[in-house]
């Protein structure tokens, strides 16, 4: 199931300053979306496989590079939990 907000702002922080505020301030981004508090938890705690089930997988791809994980670490994490 896809979540829209979670979407939203995987596709908002594609902008090179939302990623930049993002990365300076995760809670005060977050807190600009109507996200269930599950889905903000798995988010500040980097759960790729519980977010991988509720957002286009580019989206979700894109977001963690943004965040400032490794393309190795994302792809681990991917299939292996």
């Amino acid at each position: 199931m896809r979540d829209y907000w979670l979407s939203k702002l995987f596709f908002d922080l594609q902008a090179p300053a939302a990623a930049a505020e993002y990365r300076a301030s995760r809670e005060q981004v977050l807190s600009r979306y109507p996200l269930a508090p599950d889905v903000q938890a798995a988010i500040l705690g980097n759960d790729v496989q519980f977010l991988a089930k509720r957002t286009n997988p580019y989206l979700l791809r894109y977001f963690f590079l943004a965040a400032g994980m490794k393309d190795e670490e994302f792809i681990r994490m991917l299939r292996y939990g």
